[in-house]
């Protein structure tokens, strides 16, 4: 008898072991099937409020344990204040309170976020009015030239819908970054920010010698006589080499005219050489207006504005939440495993 209810009792567990794998693998399908037609959404968040309840948490937290009632008490009397104070004296206070608009651009070698960011400016230009600013919180090492004079253009035409725009660099924002940030009302950047980088750079590695060694030959056929100057498989030539200079030159010379006429007070022969200089080397020079983090500008304008975060979100399908899941828990173990490393110097006798 025993021995039947033990075998009973395995195949139960059984069968619930199967129907939880059948249930999980039907629900994976249906989420999947269900995020085929997820469009991107447009996550907005008022900074003001969400400050407001952080220094709301961390006076309960500080408080000692019996003065957090009374506490609690207090901010709820004064959310009802607030209430009682009057609808249409609070909708007038709010109509004449402009609004900071707050955007990111975190941009690679391609300006690969160019779409995402032409999206939210139109969002911001057909919600904004008359007064309001865009803060764009700028990060970016530079790269391709024609991505980045897209992504230039882009936020250009906030100024074109007469909007104040501010740009703020708290790490990096050279060559095709600065491209972008110069045609700001102002820029500001953190002491240690890098910006500058007004240049243009090129690199073709070529093989035609290797290839030649071998006895490979490589036809070059171009309708055309500049089709193509520099090649990586072919002979290049003295005359192709300066042709491919003549280029850079003049994609150099647009980059200055660009700079020049956002920011005319510079020296801009002086400073389009190629170098990088950090935030207060930028002010001397006139790269940048102020000196200052984000997160400051940001808390100072909240005084004065409602400041809003715009953020559009693309998609994510399981399999990329997955995905970032391991991806995520490879990174710590990584980080993990070099802390470890590190302090194991110091913990030697």
């Amino acid at each position: 008898m025993g021995e039947w209810l033990s075998e009973f009792g395995l195949f139960l567990a059984q069968l619930v072991s199967l129907v939880v794998i059948v249930g999980l693998g039907v629900l994976v399908v249906v989420r999947l099937r269900g995020e085929m037609g997820t469009e991107s959404r447009l996550k907005i968040e008022e900074l003001n409020r969400g400050r407001s309840i952080r220094k709301r948490r961390l006076r309960l937290a500080s408080s000692e344990p019996g003065a957090r009632k009374r506490m609690i008490k207090a901010f709820r009397r004064e959310d009802k204040n607030h209430a009682k104070a009057g609808k249409a004296v609070k909708d007038e206070a709010e109509k004449r309170r402009t609004t900071a608009w707050v955007l990111d651009f975190h941009g690679d070698i391609r300006a690969s976020g160019t779409e995402r960011f032409a999206e939210e400016v139109s969002a911001v230009i057909a919600a904004a009015e008359s007064g309001d600013e865009v803060i764009v919180r700028l990060e970016s090492g530079g790269g391709l030239v024609h991505a980045y004079g897209l992504a230039a253009a882009e936020l250009d035409r906030l100024s074109e819908a007469g909007l104040t725009t501010t740009v703020c660099v708290d790490k990096v924002a050279a060559s095709g970054g600065y491209l972008m940030a110069c045609g700001a009302d102002s820029v500001r950047a953190a002491p240690l920010a890098v910006l500058g980088s007004i240049g243009v750079v090129a690199q073709i590695p070529n093989v035609h010698r290797l290839l030649k060694r071998h006895d490979i030959d490589v036809e070059v056929l171009t309708a055309g006589h500049y089709k193509r100057t520099l090649t990586v498989l072919g002979e290049n030539t003295e005359e192709g080499r300066e042709k491919f200079l003549d280029d850079m030159e003049r994609t150099h010379e647009l980059f200055k005219r660009h700079v020049a006429s956002r920011r005319p007070g510079l020296d801009i022969d002086a400073i389009a050489t190629g170098e990088t200089w950090y935030g207060s080397e930028a002010l001397d020079k006139g790269l940048v207006d102020a000196l200052g983090t984000s997160e400051a500008y940001l808390v100072a304008r909240m005084q004065e504005a409602r400041v809003v975060s715009v953020k559009l979100e693309p998609p994510r399908r399981l399999g990329e939440r997955l995905g970032l899941a391991v991806s995520a828990g490879v990174e710590r173990a990584l980080l993990r495993g070099a802390e470890a490393l590190d302090a194991s110097r110091w913990q030697k006798r």
